[in-house]
């Protein structure tokens, strides 16, 4: 198996003038102030620093521009993550999240280098939306502290206990707070009607961030937490640090980084084929997985979270004219300016604030329609889509991706089961499609044609006992057309050979017939057209029925029909 890892950065450099730079030098410096407040509010409450969200968006963000597959792509924190992330720093720290970012980062390159991106694309949608939704319940949840000023100091991890705690402290309700987070909600809900341009979680953090300065200064009130009262902002780049690694704490992180990877992988991938569809464009999945890992190898290193593509963020980027990856990697530039000159001034943002601007983002990606809309889809992508949610809400992020997967691979095999199907042709049978010979062919008494429609896998041998068994007979030669078979896999060889040498023990002949290349390959290597015969391995229907006749004459059997 071999890739060719080309950043798409090399294709869109070619042309590139003076007039292309401009749309991406506008559209980057939109993205940088837009990315600003989010990137700051998905740092605290993934359970880190504010400053390290915004890390995370310049060097995941210029990295993931500049390295992965996608001409529009923007990368950085994304709210996905906050409830992993935030279980990791709870129970490992800060540097059991730098190792399993690591480890997330070294997975997405394997996929990538694996060919593994147009897999993860089809994710079925009930699953994808399943879990999207619980994560967006679980990041509300968590907001409830900050947005009433309820001042908690440790929230228990799980859904149930964190609102027992919240009834719990019903009195310690700031009205102030509230009234903070509801401006806060206000302001992004209704700004777009003033301006689509100017992102309103800016303008509402901008804003109201501005107020409560004057009303502190002015008048000394003090009745609402701010970022200055939880954490100290350092406003530069942090010297790289050297994570410690060791087996035990890999084992221990392995399956939180695999939900890192995937859900990295499945957000940074719908995000790039929705700007596809609405630039014309196609992204490399492969090489878009592989430069999200370089990015999740490296960003941990100056302490960051992980990375991936944000859909928000991209489409900001799109409709501000951004084409090329160079509009990303000024995205990350831009937020590297604020950081450095404006970043002592965030200190001042009202926790309740960021909590608006959350529950804002909580509630665009619940996808409430699309849940709703799936309730009325069959009974098994309900029962999918609610199990994902529940397990994603009650339990824990990394066992819904877990059982996710696991019904994802289940619901792929029982599809492919339905469009696989076993007939059996009786008396007369149509030619194949690509002989120049129309005429109907008959089938000889003592010979039995079964067609296989779809691959061949461990179901289609079952359907065949199925078959025989509602037949009740024997015949002499059992012909299995396979013209529409595009693939066998190494169980269905499995049952190919169990088959045959049942068929031998019974004293019958078993004759293949249109097998394509692909399948004639798998079978030579597998022994099972030795087993069978090459001279019983037939490309035609016509050869299959001579070859059929010749074997009944060798039995000095004698058809009744020719």
């Amino acid at each position: 198996m071999t890739f060719a890892y080309s950043p798409k950065l090399l294709e869109m450099l070619k042309g590139y003038n003076r007039e292309k730079f401009l749309k991406d030098l506008m559209a980057g410096i939109i993205v940088g102030i837009v990315a600003l407040p989010l990137a700051i509010a998905f740092g605290i409450a993934s359970g880190v620093s504010p400053e390290k969200g915004l890390i995370t968006a310049i060097i995941g963000g210029f990295l993931i521009s500049f390295l992965g597959g996608s001409s529009v792509q923007i990368g950085g924190p994304t709210g996905a993550f906050i409830v992993i992330v935030y279980g990791i720093v709870e129970q490992y720290g800060t540097s059991g999240l730098i190792v399993a970012t690591l480890m997330a980062g070294v997975m997405l390159i394997a996929m990538g280098v694996l060919k593994m991106g147009s897999v993860i694309k089809f994710m079925p949608y009930p699953i994808v939306v399943g879990f999207t939704s619980g994560i967006a319940l679980t990041i509300f949840s968590t907001q409830i502290n900050d947005l009433f000023g309820m001042s908690i100091d440790k929230l228990p991890g799980d859904f149930l206990s964190k609102w027992g705690v919240y009834a719990q402290h019903l009195s310690n309700i700031n009205p102030w707070s509230f009234v903070v987070g509801l401006a806060t909600i206000s302001i992004i809900v209704f700004w777009p009607r003033i301006s689509k341009k100017i992102p309103g979680s800016l303008v509402a953090i901008v804003l109201i961030t501005a107020v409560m300065y004057a009303l502190e200064q002015f008048t000394h009130f003090e009745g609402v937490q701010t970022i200055g009262d939880h954490f100290s902002i350092k406003a530069s780049l942090p010297i790289p640090e050297t994570p410690v690694i060791n087996m035990d704490l890999i084992r221990q992180l392995f399956p939180s980084a695999f939900t890192i990877a995937m859900l990295g992988a499945i957000e940074s991938l719908l995000s790039a084929m929705v700007a596809d569809g609405v630039t014309g464009d196609r992204h490399n999945s492969n090489t878009e997985l592989i430069g999200q890992g370089i990015a999740n190898m490296i960003v941990p290193f100056f302490g960051g979270i992980p990375a991936t593509g944000a859909i928000a963020r991209t489409m900001t980027n799109i409709n501000n004219g951004g084409r090329t990856p160079i509009a990303g990697m000024i995205h990350a530039v831009v937020l590297l300016l604020i950081l450095l000159f404006l970043g002592p001034l965030t200190k001042y943002i009202p926790m309740a604030c960021l909590a608006g601007v959350l529950i804002v983002v909580s509630y665009n990606m619940s996808e409430w329609r699309q849940f709703k809309a799936l309730l009325r889809m069959p009974k098994s992508d309900v029962l999918v889509l609610l199990l994902t949610f529940f397990l994603t809400v009650l339990f824990d992020l990394t066992i819904a991706i877990e059982v996710g997967l696991i019904m994802a691979a289940v619901l792929f095999i029982r599809r492919i089961m339905e469009t696989s199907s076993v007939s059996v042709l009786e008396d007369e049978l149509k030619p194949d499609a690509y002989s120049e010979n129309d005429e109907t062919l008959s089938i000889p008494d003592g010979v039995m044609v079964f067609e296989v429609n779809g691959p061949f896998f461990f179901g289609v041998a079952n359907k065949f006992e199925e078959q025989m068994d509602v037949l009740g007979v024997k015949p002499v030669v059992r012909i299995i057309r396979m013209r529409k078979v595009p693939f066998i896999d190494s169980t269905g060889v499995k049952n190919l050979r169990n088959l045959i040498l049942q068929a031998k023990h019974d004293h019958v002949v078993t004759v293949l017939s249109g097998v394509n290349p692909t399948v004639h390959d798998v079978l030579k290597r597998a022994n099972i057209a030795s087993l069978l015969g090459e001279e019983n391995v037939c490309a035609t229907i016509y050869m299959a029925l001579e070859r059929a006749k010749a074997i009944m004459n060798d039995k000095n059997i004698k058809p009744s029909k020719s």
